[in-house]
């Protein structure tokens, strides 16, 4: 296995989870394409919110999101990545990248104030990013150091 298949997280061909037959370049191309579609939703979602259409926004945003976290499905097999997840150092991100996207939604299309899914989308977005850094070794770390440093004061998270 080459340095970067394990870098990026490819299964073992020994792993259980090895459920699609996919080569490892049509999983990449496949998170790619996921990841890409997640973000023009996202973007898409974001233009909405400056016309004034708050739902469309909610729900653009938040499956774009849905959309790019799908795609990390292909680099490591389902089962696998739902099961790093909810590892014991993900959990907390995984949980509140979930219950933003679902608060977005509710804000947005079921309660529609457009302020509160404005902040929920902000918190989904940050969660997003912590979690998606939880997979890059010593980025958490270096992020919690450079808040530190900036700011004077020790991360909360």
């Amino acid at each position: 296995m080459s340095f970067m298949s394990r870098m990026m997280g490819e299964p073992d061909a020994d792993e259980p989870d090895n459920m699609c037959n996919l080569s490892w370049e049509n999983r990449l191309y496949a998170f790619g394409a996921c990841f890409i579609i997640g973000i023009f939703l996202s973007i898409f979602g974001t233009v909405e919110l400056w016309l004034g259409k708050y739902t469309a926004f909610a729900l653009l945003y938040s499956i774009g999101t849905i959309t790019a976290l799908c795609g990390s499905l292909f680099l490591r097999g389902p089962v696998s990545q739902i099961k790093k997840m909810f590892e014991k150092d993900r959990l907390v991100a995984t949980i509140v990248l979930f219950v933003s996207i679902i608060l977005t939604i509710v804000c947005g299309v079921v309660i529609k104030i457009a302020i509160l899914a404005l902040l929920c989308c902000i918190i989904q977005f940050l969660a997003f990013a912590w979690y998606t850094i939880s997979y890059i070794p010593y980025a958490r770390t270096a992020v919690k150091s450079c808040f530190s440093n900036v700011t004077g004061m020790e991360c909360p998270c």
